[in-house]
C-alpha cells in the first residue's frame, strides 16, 4: 500500500443540498454514526451558522463518542469590513463545540469583484484574520481553495496568494475546490502538481459532477498529490452532484494502491451506500459502480459462461471486496446456467440433467412469454425458486381482497382497499385508506401483518414501474408492474403481470413484502 489518504464526508452539509433530499436531525445523527462505523476520518457535520437544524446537531453529537471519525464545522471567512471576533458565523463555530473547523473563502477574482463586492486585498485579510482567529482559539483549520481551479486559470498568481495567505495563517489542509465541476482530468493533474510544488502543504481536493468527471477528477488530484479526498455518499450534492466517495475509496485502495480505510471496513461500502439512500429517501441507482445490485450482475449466455469458469474474464474486481454479490440475471438467454447458478446462491441441490431444472427452464420461459421478466425481479425469481422445489412456507395466504376507488362530486377521490388473508393460522380481516389503490392495498397488507412481523416497520416501497405489453389492445391491455423495496441494508425487485393493473401490483406487492420476511428469517438462522 501507498502513502495514505483522509477521507473527508460532507454528505451532512452539502449531499443535503441535492434535489429532493432534506434531512431532519434525527437522519443526521444516524447518517454520521454510520459514517463513523465505515471508517471515515472526518465528518462535516453542516454550517452551524447559518440554520438552527446544524448547531443542534452538532450540540447532539458533542454528547456522543465516535470511534474514528473527527467531527467538522463549515462555515465561511469573515464578513468584509469587521473583526473576525465580531462575525456570526465565526463565532457559530466555537458554539458546535466542534475541534476543527472547514473554512471556505473566495479565490477568484470573478467573485470577489461581483459578489463579495471587495477588494483583493480585502479578501486577503478576510482569510487571514478567519484562519487566524480560529487557530487561536484552538481549531484546526482546513481551507477551502472556492472555485480554484477556474480562479487558477484567470489569475494564477492572485489564486495562489489565497493559497499562501491561509497556509500562513496555520490552515492544515489547503483544500482545491472544482466548485463548478468543469475542470478536466488532465487540468486537475497538472494544478494539483503545480500547487503542491510550489507551497509545500498538504493539499486536499473537493469536486462537483458537473462534467461526469468528479470521481475521476478526484482519482488524479491524489495521484498528484492531494493527502485527502473529499465527496459525498452516492455522490449526493447540489446541480449534478458531489464526488462519490464509494468508487473513489474502492478506486484508490482497490487500483491505485492507496490506504483509505481498514479492509474490514472496505466491505462495509456497499451497505453504507445503500443505507445513507434509505435514510436519504432517494433510489438507489442499480448501476451505481461497486455498491448498485447492477455492478456485477450477469445476463448473456457467454458471459454467465464465462464467468462460471473464470470470474475475472467479466468482473474488474471480487465484488465481496467492497460487500456486494454476483448475480446472474435470469432470462430466455441464460437457459439452465442462469437456474443453477441462482440456485446453487440458495444452497439449493439442482443439477443441469435434474427434471426439476427442466421443469423450471421451461417454466420460466412460459411466464417470460407472458411477459414476467425475471432479469429485473431477481426476489420474484427467488421465490419461485422456493415454490417450485416445495421448500417454501407460505407466510401468509390471501383469501380475497377488495379496492374501492371514490370520486366525489366535490373533486377529492378517496381509496381504499380491504383484505382478508390467513397468517400463523388466524384470519385476518382489515381495511385501509391509501393515496391510491396500490397504496390503500400496501397499507391494508402491513396492518393486517404487523403484529405477527414487526419488522416489515423497516421496508418500503421505493419504485413503482408500470409498461403496456400490448398497446393494441388499448384499455384491455396486460401490463407489467415492477416493484422496488428497500430496508437500510438492501435492495430488491419484484414483479406482476396481469391484464387487471390491480392484480399484477398485488402480485409484485405481495411478492414484494414475503421476500423480505424470506429474507430477514434467512438473516436469523
Amino acid at each position: 500500500m501507498k502513502n495514505s489518504v483522509a477521507v473527508y464526508d460532507t454528505t451532512l452539509r452539502d449531499g443535503s443540498q441535492g434535489e429532493g433530499i432534506s434531512y431532519t436531525v434525527s437522519d443526521k445523527l444516524a447518517i454520521a454514526m454510520e459514517l463513523d462505523k465505515a471508517g471515515i476520518h472526518y465528518i462535516e457535520g453542516g454550517w452551524p451558522g447559518s440554520n438552527p437544524k446544524d448547531m443542534e446537531f452538532f450540540l447532539k453529537m458533542s454528547k456522543r463518542r465516535l470511534a474514528c471519525a473527527e467531527l467538522v464545522a463549515f462555515g465561511s471567512t469573515r464578513r468584509p469590513g469587521i473583526k473576525a471576533s465580531q462575525d456570526a458565523n465565526l463565532k457559530a463555530f466555537l458554539k458546535s463545540g466542534v475541534s476543527c473547523a472547514a473554512l471556505f473563502g473566495k479565490t477568484w477574482d470573478l467573485h470577489i469583484r461581483d459578489v463579495l463586492k471587495t477588494t483583493p486585498e480585502e479578501n486577503l485579510s478576510m482569510i487571514r484574520d478567519s484562519v487566524s482567529f480560529l487557530r487561536g482559539k484552538g481549531l484546526a483549520v482546513f481551507y477551502d481553495a472556492e472555485h480554484f481551479f477556474d480562479a487558477y486559470k484567470a489569475n494564477r498568481d492572485y489564486a495562489l496568494q489565497c493559497l499562501l495567505t491561509a497556509r500562513d495563517a496555520g490552515a492544515s489542509v489547503l483544500v482545491l475546490c472544482d466548485t463548478n465541476g468543469g475542470t478536466l482530468s488532465s487540468e486537475v493533474l497538472r494544478v494539483v502538481k503545480e500547487v503542491k510544488s510550489l507551497l509545500k502543504a498538504d493539499i486536499g481536493i473537493h469536486c462537483h459532477n458537473d462534467g461526469g468527471l468528479a470521481v475521476a477528477n478526484s482519482l488524479a488530484a491524489v495521484e498528484a498529490g492531494a493527502v485527502m479526498a473529499q465527496g459525498t455518499i452516492n455522490g449526493y450534492g447540489e446541480r449534478c452532484g458531489n464526488a462519490d466517495l464509494i468508487p473513489i475509496i474502492a478506486n484508490l485502495q482497490l487500483k491505485m494502491g492507496v490506504r483509505c480505510l481498514p479492509a474490514d471496513k472496505l466491505k462495509g461500502l456497499t451497505r453504507l451506500s445503500h443505507f445513507v439512500s434509505e435514510i436519504s429517501n432517494m433510489t438507489i441507482r442499480n448501476d451505481q459502480p461497486y455498491s448498485g445490485i447492477s455492478a456485477f450482475a450477469h445476463k448473456g449466455g457467454v458471459h454467465i459462461n464465462a464467468v462460471m469458469k473464470n470470474c475475472a474474464t467479466y468482473e474488474h474486481i471480487d465484488p465481496a471486496l467492497v460487500g456486494n454479490r454476483r448475480r446472474m440475471l435470469l432470462s430466455e438467454l441464460g437457459g439452465k446456467t442462469g437456474i443453477l447458478l441462482r440456485a446453487r446462491d440458495l444452497e439449493m441441490d439442482l443439477t443441469k440433467n435434474d427434471p426439476k431444472t427442466k421443469k423450471l427452464l421451461k417454466l420460466v420461459q412460459e411466464l417470460e412469454h407472458k411477459g414476467y421478466q425475471f432479469e429485473a425481479a431477481e426476489a420474484s425469481f427467488e421465490l419461485l425458486l422456493q415454490r417450485e422445489i416445495k421448500k417454501h412456507e407460505k407466510f401468509f395466504e390471501l383469501e380475497g381482497f377488495r379496492v374501492v376507488v371514490e370520486r366525489r362530486q366535490d373533486g377529492k377521490i378517496t381509496t381504499e382497499a380491504i383484505i382478508k388473508i390467513k397468517v400463523k393460522g388466524s384470519r385476518e380481516y382489515t381495511a385501509a385508506e391509501g393515496d391510491g389503490p396500490v397504496n390503500a392495498l400496501d397499507n391494508a397488507l402491513r396492518k393486517a401483518l404487523r403484529d405477527f412481523y414487526p419488522d416489515l416497520a423497516r421496508m418500503h416501497l421505493s419504485d413503482f414501474k408500470v409498461r403496456v405489453l400490448n398497446e393494441k389492445d388499448g384499455t384491455a391491455a396486460k401490463v407489467r408492474v415492477l416493484i422496488q423495496s428497500q430496508d437500510a441494508g438492501d435492495t430488491w425487485n419484484t414483479i406482476g403481470v396481469s391484464e387487471n393493473i390491480i392484480e399484477a401490483s398485488w402480485q409484485a406487492l405481495s411478492d414484494s413484502v414475503e421476500y423480505k420476511l424470506l429474507k430477514d428469517r434467512s438473516s436469523r438462522g
